[in-house]
């Protein structure tokens, strides 16, 4: 009875870590997608949450694909930096970047409230805020941490 008892719980254990991982179908779908498509998505998107007039599309789909130029190039530099050597920044280095990092949001800032009106800003300001406490809580969980709240201090 004892050994009845083990194989069944061997078993039971055995199925539920053969479960196969789900991947995230948007993930891959958008990674086949070229730079182009994903623009023209992202705009689409913009244009039905923000409801954007042909103008405001206009300058909105040059933002972004500046946008994603520098993307892709931060990538491609991080890449590069990656593969080399796996040294820390030093505190000028780390200053640096965070400050350029802030410097671009502050122009991103402006532009955006010069091609949108006040009510659209707004909700663009209110969506980047849901997508970036979506993704620090992502990250969180990510390194097996507890996600910290909006309020919590350090």
């Amino acid at each position: 009875m004892k050994k009845l008892f083990i194989v069944a719980l061997l078993v039971v254990g055995m199925t539920s870590f053969a479960q196969e991982k789900k991947a995230r179908p948007e993930r891959t779908q958008m990674e086949q997608l070229t730079p182009e498509q994903r623009n023209q998505l992202h705009l689409k998107k913009l244009t039905l949450e923000l409801d954007l007039n042909t103008s405001q599309q206009k300058e909105m789909s040059k933002i972004i694909a500046e946008q994603t130029a520098k993307r892709e190039a931060r990538m491609a530099e991080r890449k590069a930096t990656k593969d080399s050597a796996k040294k820390q920044l030093t505190s000028d280095e780390l200053f640096a970047k965070k400050s350029q990092m802030l410097d671009e949001q502050i122009v991103m800032k402006e532009r955006m409230k010069k091609i949108l009106t006040p009510e659209q800003y707004k909700k663009w300001d209110d969506m980047k805020g849901k997508k970036h406490h979506g993704m620090k809580k992502r990250m969180m969980h990510h390194k097996d941490r507890k996600p910290a709240e909006m309020g919590d201090k350090k």
